[in-house]
């Protein structure tokens, strides 16, 4: 490594299973740049250790623990609805040797790269120098979906936390030297609130696989859908497709199937059905989804991209998605997948992809070239290092004068 490449600071906390993907590739793209510490903020019991994963790759500091910081009271809730600065958003918080012990080790550090904004909002509503706000999925975009499910009730709640976070998220350039979203959809937001400088776009992407997939469609068909269950937009999303999609698919394709990978999926009642087969967590669902017409994507409800998208272009599998499903891929209904919202046309186009399957391969073959081209960590990789240099770039220290990263970079990490 060059010796005056930098020292990387990454906080993060441990990721559910649907964040690995991003996690683990920005992690890689940043030891390509420098040498790389993780801070691992504790979450919820139950939740998977990316450490276990990825020791091999990272320089582990230490791990720490979050405890509950609720806004209680109503004078809290108040300061908390009007305040942006308000500390602890998510009601969760370190404990102040926690805070301290970050604190005090942060000149050690050229960069300080936070994987997600609800890991930053663990500390105090503070300023970081030096700091890369890896955002990903914009709260505020979150509540304005939820603003069209559920009754009255449900959009009080959501008009207030659009309101709550639209006033957060306007004020994080103050407090860190580079934001990421991403999507281009995603900048041109925050820049319609005022945040118009020093915001990369870092898409979600997946792995190339090594030979070009070849999809074997199985009969009777299937229809597929890949998530984590006990993740909200995902369980509210395969309901609705299943309680106002999958019965009119039946009737026209009464002998089609329908397969649910992800954590959970056999523990929800709601997700029962005519020839709906829970697979739950597969370590390698590749050779499944080749085997599908169809992967749908029947997201109404949160924020970002779906990786799954990526995911389903890299495989060549036909896509029918929600138009926020597909959110920041640039797709077009019938040219790289199909884009229904309505429960009719949702259903009509999975039958539409059984039924035509040369269609959909043709649709599935123009997101793969697209896949190669944008949605590759190597396609994305150069964005990484291109939002560090720019943090570097503001913050100069004596690294810096050897050049941009792209000179650091020696050939041997694959540049």
């Amino acid at each position: 490594m060059n010796r005056h490449s930098p020292r990387i600071l990454y906080i993060s906390e441990p990721w559910t299973h649907g964040a690995h993907v991003r996690y683990l590739n920005v992690l890689r793209a940043l030891q390509q740049i420098g040498a790389v510490e993780v801070v691992m903020l504790s979450a919820a019991t139950g939740v998977t250790d990316p450490v276990s994963e990825a020791d091999s790759e990272v320089n582990v500091a230490y791990a720490l623990e979050t405890q509950p910081r609720p806004n209680t009271g109503l004078i809290a809730k108040l300061t908390f609805t009007f305040d942006p600065r308000t500390d602890y958003p998510y009601a969760r918080a370190l404990a102040n040797e926690g805070i301290r012990r970050v604190v005090r080790n942060l000149r050690e550090f050229d960069l300080i790269w936070f994987f997600k904004q609800r890991a930053a909002d663990m500390f105090p509503n503070m300023a970081w120098q030096r700091s890369v706000l890896d955002i990903d999925d914009l709260q505020s975009t979150y509540e304005r979906t939820a603003l069209r499910l559920g009754g009255a009730l449900h959009r009080l709640k959501a008009l207030r936390g659009l309101y709550i976070w639209r006033r957060r998220e306007r004020i994080l350039a103050k407090r860190f030297s580079v934001l990421t979203v991403c999507s281009e959809e995603d900048r041109a937001y925050l820049r319609k609130m005022g945040v118009d400088s020093r915001v990369h776009v870092i898409p979600n992407g997946f792995e190339k696989t090594s030979v070009e997939p070849v999809r074997s469609p199985a009969t009777p068909p299937r229809i597929g859908f890949i998530g984590g269950f006990d993740h909200l937009p995902n369980r509210e999303g395969i309901s609705w497709f299943v309680k106002k999609c999958w019965p009119d698919i039946k009737r026209k394709v009464p002998e089609a199937r329908l397969r649910l990978i992800g954590r959970d999926a056999d523990t929800f009642r709601e997700l029962g059905g005519p020839d709906v087969d829970p697979l739950g967590w597969l370590p390698n669902p590749s050779d499944e989804i080749q085997t599908w017409s169809a992967m749908v994507v029947p997201i109404r409800l949160g924020a970002g991209t779906r990786v799954k998208i990526a995911q389903g272009f890299s495989q060549k599998c036909p896509i029918v998605s929600t138009s926020l499903g597909a959110f920041g891929y640039g797709a077009i209904d019938g040219r790289e997948m199909y884009v229904a919202d309505s429960a009719q046309a949702f259903s009509k186009a999975c039958v539409q992809a059984i039924c035509a399957p040369e269609e959909a391969g043709l649709m599935a073959q123009r997101a793969w070239i697209e896949f190669l081209d944008k949605w590759t960590w190597d396609a994305i990789r150069p964005r990484i290092w291109a939002a560090a240099e720019d943090c570097l770039r503001l913050n100069a220290r004596q690294w810096h004068s050897s050049g941009s990263i792209a000179r650091v970079i020696s050939p041997s990490n694959g540049n």
